[in-house]
């Protein structure tokens, strides 16, 4: 890709402002990456702070063919955001407005660069919460959500940002203003663009303000540690705790490697010689908890089950969480590289999908660290590698080609909430057929005529 045209520049710094562009490849430099690890420096960074700024930032790319990348603070682990063709990466950290909390009507309408944990905080002085919760929930961006439809351990039982947002504002890669969704709980004129743009990584739209649904924050809430000798007796559990009429609000699952890795991180409780744990939260009205709660315990316990307990103290809701959240990092300080997919089976192929992971470890030589929200099937399988090891560096890439193969054949998705991105985009034949991967590719040019919306992502390259 030429460099950026002095009058393009010129131009950019004239509709934001000098001090809302940074050029020095020292300044951009940190731009070009996500918590992949993988990198590629922009030619310019460009923060916005309005949609009128998207607005001529994008038509001013159409008219110079400039690539641009929207970029919340960079927290997906799948090359999503990084500009693989330079050009310029459209920082929108900076438009972090709440515009409007509607308690009346269970919604509320921000602007892309609010951060996940401000929804939850406004929301919740008023009763609500937005369900998605991932686990970078402090640094992510409402928008950077939206572009994965990154959801957490809530969407067992509330759903994914998909399900939990009402409509949004937005600008096409041609440059036209568009508004998509509704006001209102229903409603059914014409097609459902908002959720095509959900989930589609800023290939079709860029996100500049989105309304999203809120949910009633629970009366009382009640977590539970179920431990097990094996991996068998967990994921069977987790079978039975999602086949009867109490959903969890959430339902973890952390195998015994993992367990192993996180210990010396965590200051919960774990037990030696654990092949596997669950993590289940219960919320819901204080007059059904401990019905609530005998239900779940009842399909917790089968074979296999070591040890069963409540959190008696928000201490230790917060140390089983914790660990939860801190083996993604845990990892990256365990191996060298690491190949973190984010897999999806249904859930009663929970215990095949496991029990193929373990084969392919062994038989590839690759440690293989399972855990996950289990309620949703969605499975984090990280492969474990050292490039220094010339067997392991040679063997990683096929074992994740069957990792892949394994997940298809059992009726799964590669991926739940991490997207597509750069990581996973030349395996998506696996699971998409020609002519619906066709067809998406047209939806794509429509919206983005000339592929200048995060380009080089989701779509294999064709010859």
């Amino acid at each position: 890709m030429p460099e950026l045209s002095a009058s393009f520049v010129t131009q950019a710094r004239a509709v934001v402002g000098d001090h809302q562009v940074l050029s020095d490849p020292a300044d951009t430099w940190t731009y070009g990456y996500d918590n992949s690890r993988k990198h590629q420096a922009p030619d310019l960074v460009v923060f916005a702070t309005s949609h009128d700024h998207v607005v001529a930032l994008v038509r001013l790319c159409n008219e110079f063919n400039v690539p641009i990348v929207a970029r919340g603070r960079g927290t997906g682990t799948t090359g999503g955001c990084i500009p693989l063709q330079h050009g310029v990466v459209l920082a929108l950290e900076r438009m972090d407005r709440i515009v409007h909390m509607d308690a009346a009507n269970r919604a509320i309408t921000v602007e892309p660069g609010v951060l996940n944990q401000q929804v939850q905080e406004c929301a919740g002085e008023h009763g609500f919460f937005w369900p998605p919760d991932p686990s970078s929930g402090a640094f992510c961006t409402v928008g950077g959500n939206l572009a994965f439809n990154g959801a957490g351990p809530r969407a067992v039982k509330y759903g994914t940002p998909r399900e939990n947002i009402l409509g949004l504002k937005g600008v096409t890669g041609a440059g036209a203003e568009i508004r998509t969704g509704v006001h209102t709980t229903k409603g059914v004129v014409g097609y459902d663009l908002t959720r095509l743009i959900v989930g589609s990584e800023g290939t079709l739209a860029i996100i500049t303000e989105a309304t999203l649904k809120l949910t009633p924050l629970a009366e009382a809430k009640r977590t539970l540690q179920a431990v097990y000798g094996d991996i068998d007796g967990a994921v069977q559990a987790v079978v039975r705790l999602m086949s009867q009429p109490i959903t969890p609000c959430a339902l973890e699952f952390i195998d015994g490697h993992a367990i192993d890795v996180i210990r010396d991180f965590s200051s919960a409780s774990l037990p030696d010689n654990a092949g596997a744990m669950l993590i289940i939260e219960i919320d819901g009205p204080v007059a059904a908890m401990d019905a609530a709660t005998q239900t779940l315990s009842n399909a917790a316990s089968g074979d296999g089950l070591l040890s069963l307990k409540t959190a008696e103290s928000e201490q230790e809701i917060t140390a089983l969480w914790e660990t939860r959240k801190a083996l993604s990092p845990a990892l990256r300080n365990i191996a060298p590289n690491k190949l973190n997919e984010d897999v999806v089976v249904p859930v009663s192929n929970i215990p095949a999908l496991i029990s193929g992971l373990d084969e392919l470890s062994r038989e590839f030589g690759i440690p293989i660290v399972n855990f996950g929200h289990a309620g949703n099937g969605n499975i984090h399988v990280n492969l474990l590698y050292d490039t220094q090891d010339p067997e392991q560096e040679r063997n990683a890439r096929p074992c994740l080609d069957r990792v892949f193969d394994l997940v298809v054949g059992l009726n799964g998705t590669l991926s739940g909430e991490h997207g597509v991105g750069q990581e996973k985009r030349d395996y998506i034949t696996k699971e998409i057929d020609p002519v619906t991967l066709d067809l998406m590719r047209r939806i794509k040019h429509e919206f983005d005529p000339k592929g200048l919306l995060n380009p080089d992502k989701i779509f294999p390259h064709t010859a």
